[in-house]
């Protein structure tokens, strides 16, 4: 049976470092919890877009994707990556909590 190997590396509070690559490429490296290195090419200009959307966002988080690729050294290579910034929403209180908040105040 074959089944397709795919890795999604979240992170939040900086951008990685970038060193630029060749073909319009930068490289990334990510550290998991573990200790393992996710090496990446990214679009450049995806890399740009990145950049922009973490600077405009108050709070953000990102994730680069791919096809789990090679072995390396220290970790794995990931391949065909691709990178997005997703801006974090403050969460609204829910209706019910503001009532019961409320209530206990009026208690008081």
């Amino acid at each position: 049976m074959q089944a397709k190997s795919e890795v999604i590396l979240k992170f939040s509070g900086s951008l990685p470092e970038a060193k630029p690559a060749a073909n319009k490429k930068v490289e990334v490296s990510l550290t998991d919890q573990n200790g393992v290195v996710f090496t990446a090419l990214i679009n450049a200009k995806s890399w740009r877009k990145a950049e922009t959307n973490t600077s405009e966002f108050a709070d953000w988080a990102g994730a680069i994707s791919g096809k789990l690729g090679q072995p390396t050294e220290n970790g794995f290579e990931v391949i065909d990556a691709g990178l997005q910034i997703f801006e974090k929403k403050a969460k609204e209180p829910k209706p019910d909590a503001e009532v019961a908040v409320a209530e206990a105040g009026a208690a008081s």
